[in-house]
């Protein structure tokens, strides 16, 4: 008798001041449902509520990090979105923000949110194997989860809008050249190398490294709020063209886009 399909979850475990968050959906790439978004929301705000836990790290099982949303579960018919509550932290950081380090490691395939989720936190670990697509425009859709503004800070104007526009896939050296990443490890080593430097951070004190981070996100903060503000806008602009729905029937029936700026 065939199993049943393992239903994707986001799992978490500490070990002494460390929280581990896992990704775990291996047979669609890690791709995430609603109900995987609001356990990762859920595993933040546990992280961030806990004063035994300093540093969280983010990271996934299997040969890929995330290849982004489900979108059928999310945009097809009958799509039921589950809404995280209001005090919970948002995985990308563009409502409520952990003060807390959070380390992301990933590999393979690190794509949309995948991007979206690593640029939340605060350092990258990518394994070699990595290869990085921020392909919203090709799906006649925008990103909403803050690669918009991020990948500009993270990386300057100039390569923000070559790999924004262009929709290409990247290398992790390449990542790394333009400070999207802060180390390239050999696949399979990322995690190891993101809990070592977890350690590392423990070893400071937990306030002084809460109020460093605290410090820096004011320097950045009203740049992001205006940023954020603009993100209704830009989802009125896009979600309901008639580009997004040719960009999601592409996507589920496996085709080239066919798009008229309509």
């Amino acid at each position: 008798m065939r199993e049943p399909a393992k239903i994707g979850e986001v799992r978490s475990a500490a070990t002494g001041r460390i929280l581990k968050i896992v990704i775990d959906n291996v047979a669609k790439r890690n791709s995430f449902t609603p109900e995987m978004m609001l356990q990762l929301s859920n595993a933040f705000t546990g992280f961030d509520h806990d004063d035994s836990l300093w540093v969280a790290v983010l990271c996934a099982e299997g040969d890929h990090f995330t290849a982004g949303l489900d979108m059928p579960k999310f945009f097809g018919p009958g799509a039921t979105p589950l809404a995280t509550p209001e005090t919970n932290l948002d995985p990308f950081a563009l409502r409520n923000r952990t003060c807390k380090p959070v380390i992301t490691a990933v590999q393979g395939v690190t794509y949309t949110i995948g991007i979206e989720m690593m640029l939340a936190g605060d350092i990258v670990i990518a394994a070699d194997s990595a290869r990085f697509c921020q392909m919203e425009a090709r799906r006649g859709i925008a990103p909403l989860g803050g690669a918009h503004f991020r990948f500009l800070s993270r990386t300057g104007w100039g390569n923000a809008m070559y790999h924004l526009l262009l929709c290409d896939e990247f290398d992790a050296q390449c990542a790394l050249q333009i400070g999207l990443v802060q180390e390239v490890v050999p696949a399979g080593k990322q995690l190891e190398r993101a809990i070592e430097i977890a350690h590392l951070i423990c070893r400071n004190a937990p306030l002084g490294v809460r109020a460093t981070k605290a410090a820096a996100l004011k320097y950045i903060e009203a740049a992001e709020q205006s940023a954020v503000a603009a993100i209704a806008e830009v989802r009125k602009s896009v979600m309901d063209s008639e580009d997004a729905k040719e960009g999601i029937r592409s996507f589920v029936e496996r085709r080239e886009a066919h798009f008229q700026g309509k």
